[in-house]
């Protein structure tokens, strides 16, 4: 029987395809280390892995087991800069602020690949990624981005494609037209979650899965969390627990709303098939986004139903299966072997929400769909940050990030409501 995630619906294609993860004990005891770190996904094995590396003690807990959570379920995309465009940036952060964080993305991509190469991570890395559009009115959006990138930012790898080449680049003439970006691609996320975490326990790290938090206090220059059969003492800790925080800490709460997105994944297409025959991977414009790619062995992996509660939703297959076939016509009837979902946290701007929650203590989450090197980079960063260097961090501690509307009682509602009239407009 298939291993089940006690927080995310369905067994994914990536669990499948890895075999058996490697498990690591419950705490059972007390410790006293210099960084604690509660969240085993991309963020806090990042954080534990960096900071082992740098000679610090530090111990890292997850309720769960690593990469059950969105770190392990997600597309698997990286995208390029921020979940914003920069020019979008600019007009509300200003061409300065703006570009720091471009680049700060940006480097975020590069050390993803360059950590797992020099750590032996085999992270399935596909190059390529495409953005399409849905309603042909975006079309000059997408043409004047192109340009922006290589003009103002520095980007040059981004190219706009009219309906012909996106028909021809998708297999599909089912979008108007969109961009290429050359520098940037997609991962197998599961294996770079194992990866991490492979690297932080051989540097010292010590990692504990199934293992809850069940309060953060920090008082006397120390930071104690409690678990169920122990407690940890830290000078520092690390809240990375993102979606799957619930109540633990109550700043981060009001800051972050957990969304689920789906995934199903069919069988091999075979060497012939006329999708995506670049092997890039696609999100479109709809604001409740489509996203899609092949693996290495040519199964189609298509993500798109999103539910903006907590609840295991029902039908995932049922809902994947009419979007693929709105795209594929010819792939209505296609075998999908897996269905799952994961959550993800967002905030209300869709930029990281960082933190300082109370005194020694930094959350860190809210990538809102971009978290793939995202997350991992600002485990860095906070690494970093206990080092000395907090500069760079800065730049998202100092974003605005309003809090969700309506408290942790009718923000769901609220936000059920929003987010389904833009679903409606997506449509229309």
């Amino acid at each position: 029987m298939p291993y089940q995630s006690p927080i995310s619906p369905g067994y994914s294609w990536y669990e499948a395809s890895i075999g058996e993860r490697p498990e690591y004990p419950a705490l059972d005891g007390d410790l006293q280390v210099d960084v604690a770190v509660v969240g085993g996904g991309f963020t806090g094995l990042s954080a534990a892995a960096h900071l082992a590396k740098a000679g610090v003690n530090v111990a890292l807990i997850d309720a769960h087991r690593f990469g059950d959570g969105a770190s392990g379920r997600n597309g698997g995309q990286l995208g390029t800069g921020q979940r914003a465009w920069p020019e979008e940036l600019e007009a509300d952060l200003g061409f300065t602020r703006a570009k720091a964080l471009f680049d700060l993305g940006e480097e975020a991509k590069a050390h993803l690949l360059s950590f797992a190469e020099a750590n032996g991570i085999d992270i399935d890395y596909m190059p390529g990624q495409m953005s399409v559009v849905h309603k042909r009115r975006y079309l000059d959006d997408y043409r004047a981005h192109a340009g922006i990138m290589a003009e103002r930012f520095d980007y040059p790898h981004v190219t706009f494609m009219d309906r012909r080449e996106t028909a021809e680049r998708l297999g599909s003439t089912h979008y108007f037209g969109g961009i290429r970006d050359t520098g940037t691609g997609h991962i197998h996320p599961l294996k770079l979650v194992v990866g991490t975490a492979r690297v932080a326990t051989a540097a010292g790290a010590r990692l504990f899965e199934k293992t809850r938090a069940e309060s953060i206090k920090s008082d006397c220059g120390k930071v104690r969390i409690a678990a169920a059969r122990g407690t940890i003492t830290a000078d520092k800790c690390l809240i990375a627990t993102n979606a799957h925080g619930g109540k633990l800490e109550q700043t981060t709460a009001a800051h972050l709303m957990p969304i689920g997105s789906f995934i199903g994944a069919t069988v091999p297409l075979g060497g012939d098939s006329p999708v995506l025959p670049g092997g890039e991977s696609v999100d479109d414009s709809r604001f409740v986004v489509r996203y899609f790619r092949k693996t290495g062995d040519g199964r189609l992996l298509f993500g798109g139903r999103e539910a903006y509660s907590r609840n295991n939703p029902g039908g995932i297959e049922k809902a994947i299966r009419r979007q693929i076939a709105d795209i594929y016509p010819a792939l209505a009837d296609v075998e999908i072997t897996h269905t799952w979902g994961g959550y993800v946290g967002i905030t209300l701007p869709r930029r990281p929400f960082v933190r300082e929650v109370m005194p020694n203590v930094i959350a860190a989450g809210g990538y809102s769909g971009h978290g793939v090197m995202l997350a991992n980079f600002t485990g860095k960063l906070y690494a970093e940050t206990v080092a000395g260097n907090r500069d760079r961090l800065k730049l998202f501690e100092e974003l605005n990030i309003p809090p969700f509307p309506g408290g942790t009682r009718l923000r769901p509602i609220l936000l059920f409501l929003a987010l389904n009239w833009y679903a409606l407009r997506d449509r229309i």
